[in-house]
């Protein structure tokens, strides 16, 4: 059979569509949203091949217009997931022992699907089901989502291409071998690419899944499977299972052939769970691999010396985009008392003019938060600050759910810098902002240290480069996603390798080699090639 050293395409950045009026992804884009608003889907669970219907149906609405149906999904149970356990385990085989090239070959072409055919069904579900505008649905679920399989599949050779030195008459090598088992994937509502490579992350180096989307991406879960299916991941390599997150865990985390975690959802979730994995870690026939992006209470620093505008913006994108409901939106600022009134200015004048509504209408910058229960917890925060007497809301306040969860983008003004939302994560369009003392920088900087438990990503703003590399050093452990003058948002794969630690996971980096070598459990190979034949060593010998 031939062979060869192959390399993969250079990996790129997929374009970013604009979504201007008379652009042609505009008329295609809407012409998609109509369509899958006209019918029902049925989406059933997809295990080893097989696609499952329980009859157990559960209705999808769109966050923004919960009276209307976009179809159902159909429920699963224990059963369920241990037939997805043995899915994986039954075609791990077959799987880990492909050429590394056609496990790459299947993920480029998911990646050229993402860009194209599939590029617009992608984004109108991201839009429908997660209430995501065109724009932030394009450089998730299109854009994103191509950028980790293409990334990836270069970041796997390079991988691969790591290999040791060798002695005279001695040959090293170094080979990457899948984890010994099955991985749990567990991914989250808020982007549609994490939710299409944290299952992929693990296959690609080898690796079978079972995956469990939130309840409330499920509906742009389907349009991933189809993906999959058609670039030709084998049955059994990533199984898709609506079972509810108590059961799952259950089965799974007391399974002996559970090897690898792969995780992006809430401290307390991925905590407990961590527990569970202890609690049973003498059950498994190797140790796991827990891989976890977890919470964040990213942050602003503007220093005296900031550009007004550019903080301005920076709030106003960095909290409000996708209703603050990202991983890394800026959920607290710092702000000198000698800017405060500048900012808060243009940042008025921003909010006077952000529409609020349906993302079907292109001109609505927010939409709704994802479901009942989140706009609850923001509402409750939002009336405690009313009357709390540290706090003034200065910006929004509002909200109302007789159509959709709509949360208006809100800013807190506090007077303690350790008021609950300047602690607790929200995940939503609420930002809380403390004015510092200008003459008190360096105590601001120590409290944004000893703040907040999480570590994910943060942002400072200031003209002055001895400040620069002052705050650079003193917060080296504030966030794993650091930006000096920009928002704490909006990392690119191959760009910006994104995760935190402290309370916001392991850091392991999506989109990175660091995470791909989470996946795999080298073993070393050395060969000799003339062996000794005399245990003796010249020491021995007498003078």
């Amino acid at each position: 059979m031939p062979k060869g050293f192959f390399k993969v395409p250079v990996a790129k950045n997929e374009p970013i569509y604009s979504y201007a009026p008379g652009s042609n992804e505009r008329a295609e884009l809407k012409k998609q949203l109509e369509k899958f608003r006209s019918v029902e889907m049925d989406i059933p669970m997809y295990i080893g091949g097989e696609e499952i219907r329980t009859g157990k149906k559960v209705s999808i609405h769109p966050p923004h217009d919960i009276n209307h149906s976009l179809g159902f999904y159909h429920q699963g149970d224990e059963t369920h997931v241990h037939k997805a356990i043995d899915a994986a385990l039954e075609a791990r085989k077959e799987w880990s022992e492909m050429k590394w090239e056609q496990r790459a070959a299947i993920f480029l072409k998911a990646a050229e699907l993402v860009a194209g055919p599939y590029r617009q069904k992608l984004n109108a579900a991201t839009m429908l089901g997660q209430s995501k505008n065109p724009f932030q649905a394009e450089i998730d679920a299109a854009c994103e989502l191509a950028d980790f399989y293409r990334f990836n599949v270069q970041y796997m050779t390079q991988i691969y291409s790591d290999q040791p030195e060798s002695a005279p008459g001695i040959w090293n090598r170094l080979e990457y071998r899948p984890l010994e088992g099955f991985i749990f994937a567990l991914t989250p509502f808020n982007f549609t690419s994490i939710a299409g490579n944290l299952q992929a992350a693990p296959a690609l180096m080898g690796n079978t899944v079972v995956w469990k989307p939130s309840k409330t991406a499920i509906y742009s879960a389907n349009i991933l499977m189809q993906i999959f299916k058609e670039a030709g991941v084998p049955d059994g390599v990533i199984n898709l299972v609506f079972a509810s997150g108590p059961v799952a865990a259950k089965v799974v985390f007391s399974h002996p052939d559970f090897a690898g975690f792969h995780f992006t959802g809430s401290t307390e979730v991925f905590q407990n769970i961590w527990k569970s994995i202890g609690t049973n870690i003498h059950k498994y026939k190797t140790y796991p691999r827990i891989v976890g992006e977890t919470g964040g209470k990213d942050y602003i620093f503007a220093h005296k010396t900031c550009d007004a505008k550019a903080v301005a913006t920076a709030i106003s994108r960095g909290a409000f985009e996708y209703q603050g409901q990202k991983c890394s939106a800026a959920s607290r600022a710092y702000i000198p008392k000698s800017r405060w009134e500048e900012i808060k200015g243009y940042v008025h004048e921003d909010l006077k003019s952000m529409k609020m509504g349906n993302p079907e209408d292109f001109s609505n910058f927010v939409n709704a938060v994802i479901d009942e229960a989140s706009f609850d917890k923001l509402a409750a925060s939002i009336d405690a600050a009313k009357n709390h007497p540290d706090a003034t809301v200065i910006e929004g306040g509002n909200y109302d759910k007789s159509k959709g969860y709509f949360i208006e983008p809100t800013i807190i003004l506090t007077t303690n810098p350790h008021y609950d939302t300047m602690e607790e994560e929200l995940f939503g369009p609420v930002l809380t902002i403390y004015v510092y003392d200008d003459k008190k920088t360096d105590e601001a900087l120590n409290m944004l240290d000893k703040t907040s438990i999480y570590a994910l990503t943060g942002a400072i703003f200031s003209q002055d480069r001895y400040f620069i590399e002052k705050a650079t050093k003193r917060l080296v452990n504030t966030a794993g996603n650091f930006y000096i003058n920009d928002k704490p948002t909006g990392a690119v794969v191959g760009q910006q390798p994104f995760g935190g630690s402290r309370g916001s996971g392991t850091n392991d980096k999506a989109g990175s080699m660091i995470n791909l070598m989470r996946w795999v459990s080298p073993r070393t190979i050395k060969e000799t090639f003339v062996p000794a034949h005399d245990y003796e060593y010249p020491f021995l010998e007498e003078e």
